[in-house]
């Protein structure tokens, strides 16, 4: 495709975010994301309040909690070609980027990535929970095992 990613739609099943350091390290406090940029609790195009981010979108979404062990984390729409992306996981967060480094590299088949020319929508634990006590902790310890789920749903709406 051409074009950018600010057209698209976007929700998240998040009433939180985590505020990130100049080096986009979460600081770690929980803020909520009710009249913020930040609010994607509903469906929202993607470009409306872009601007009032600085550097764009490369933030950790807290994924509501729910009684069922995979939650609904996202929902993604381009209104050009009407594909959708549906996005439920059993992680705690989702880090939401809107491709603000790709400015002009070159790809395979000679494709060059624009700026905000793509996005990621990445279900993982809270980024540096490790020196967090206040995350839930992403600690492997011996003999335990590390399992979650992700499903990506496509369709067309």
């Amino acid at each position: 495709g051409s074009g950018t990613i600010l057209d698209h739609e976007l929700t998240l099943n998040c009433l939180q975010y985590l505020p990130v350091d100049e080096t986009l390290i979460p600081t770690g406090e929980f803020k909520d994301v009710s009249g913020t940029p930040m609010d994607f609790t509903y469906s929202k195009t993607i470009g409306k309040e872009f601007r009032d981010v600085p550097g764009g979108y490369d933030h950790c979404y807290v994924v509501a909690p729910s009684d069922q062990d995979l939650k609904f984390a996202a929902i993604l729409y381009d209104p050009r070609s009407g594909r959708s992306m549906k996005v439920l996981t059993t992680q705690p967060g989702i880090q939401f980027y809107t491709g603000n480094f790709l400015d002009n590299i070159k790809g395979a088949n000679s494709k060059i990535f624009k700026k905000h020319g793509a996005l990621c929508l990445e279900t993982q634990s809270f980024p540096d929970s490790v020196n967090h006590p206040e995350f839930p902790s992403s600690i492997l310890k011996p003999g335990e095992t590390y399992q979650h789920i992700t499903v990506h749903r496509f369709f067309i709406k």
